[in-house]
């Protein structure tokens, strides 16, 4: 058996507005189970892979019926922490269309994990025959407790041997618990701190910059079209500043509406100073995938680092130009999916990085 993926992290309660309604015309939600470390821990499971997943929940039946959505996709879950105090974070989502974008509002206030101290969790034995842990900029934005339990945990399995990774994740609507300082600000300090613990960092085209400070030039992420030229430079500037980083990814995405985006990804090797992109056309140009009417894009990014972690730790599928290729491809596949889990499998992601695209029926 592989050893297992290790997530840390906040699991919720996601609250959707059906179709495409606004929140304030519905009167039903759609209740699911959402975090972006649990997500990524599922693509692993879904792909063949062995997970693990942490976090903190109070002792109630609703979470009882969080942590059996997560034992449901084969996921690890004994070390899932159970607390007398703290409650089960809420998120409500809008699905937008067309030039509408979707919206988030988040109700996480004091939950179990936010409250949760970092020596309550039992790392040693949470790291017992692991071989990666991966984090995510969410989590830490929580809360002090949360801040400094990201830290640590980083701290021990980085001690134990495990790769470590980290999506940075920016989410300027949560970066609130020391109001001395702004969103960014606070996430720039809290992240620095756990960045020499990191091996690989996942990112978009705005968290290298949301959170560190390191733009790509004159890119806009809101035109429409991306300078994929200059993302290179900026996984160089990262590692210039923490050079235990050994590979950086970035997601690229084009939005030309809510509905309507183009989709890739870039891989940096640092070693070897090569960035890998994908997809790419039949002479090797970068050349995205075109996503034209999307289910759900929540969760693509999640998508997107499952994959990358799963194809990283698989033999056959860990060169970086296959690895990059793998993510991106088992991420475009997440946003024909409704709910932030990508319940794709590892042969149908293949058939996508094979030229499968046409979505003709199975037969």
């Amino acid at each position: 058996m592989s050893k297992s993926i290790v997530t840390f992290g906040e699991i919720m309660g996601r609250l959707a507005a059906p179709d495409h309604l606004r929140l304030r015309q519905t009167r039903e939600l759609e209740v699911t189970y959402a975090g972006a470390e649990a997500s990524v821990a599922v693509s692993i499971c879904n792909f063949g892979g062995s997970a693990r997943y942490v976090t903190a929940l109070p002792k109630h039946a609703i979470a009882d019926a969080t942590v059996d959505a997560v034992r449901a996709m084969g996921i690890d879950t004994q070390f899932i922490l159970r607390t007398d105090k703290g409650r089960l974070g809420l998120y409500f989502l809008e699905t937008g269309a067309n030039q509408r974008p979707s919206n988030v509002i988040y109700d996480r206030a004091d939950s179990a994990i936010a409250i949760t101290p970092a020596d309550h969790y039992e790392w040693d034995e949470i790291f017992m025959g692991a071989q990666w842990l991966h984090l995510t900029g969410i989590t830490p934005a929580l809360s002090e407790n949360a801040a400094n339990a990201t830290l640590v945990s980083a701290k021990i399995a980085k001690a134990a041997g495990l790769q470590v990774s980290i999506d940075l994740n920016f989410r300027g609507k949560l970066w609130n618990w020391d109001k001395t300082k702004k969103a960014r600000e606070l996430a720039n300090a809290s992240m620095r701190t756990i960045l020499p613990f990191v091996d690989l960092v996942i990112a978009n085209e705005e968290d290298c910059h949301d959170v560190l400070g390191i733009q790509a030039g004159a890119t806009d992420v809101h035109s429409g079209s991306l300078d994929t030229s200059r993302y290179p430079d900026v996984a160089r500037q990262v590692v210039r500043q923490f050079p235990n980083i050994s590979k950086i990814a970035i997601t690229l995405r084009e939005s030309l509406s809510a509905t309507h985006n183009n989709w890739g990804a870039m891989l940096y090797d640092a070693a070897a100073d090569r960035a890998a992109f994908a997809p790419l056309d039949e002479q090797g140009n970068y050349r995205p995938y075109e996503i034209k009417n999307i289910v759900d894009r929540v969760g693509g990014g999640d998508a997107f680092a499952g994959g990358l972690i799963f194809a990283l730790t698989t033999s056959e599928l860990s060169e970086p130009q296959t690895a990059v290729n793998y993510a991106v491809a088992a991420s475009c596949l997440k946003h024909s999916i409704k709910g932030d889990f990508n319940y794709v499998t590892r042969s149908e992601v293949e058939s996508l990085m094979g030229g499968s695209a046409s979505g003709r029926v199975v037969r």
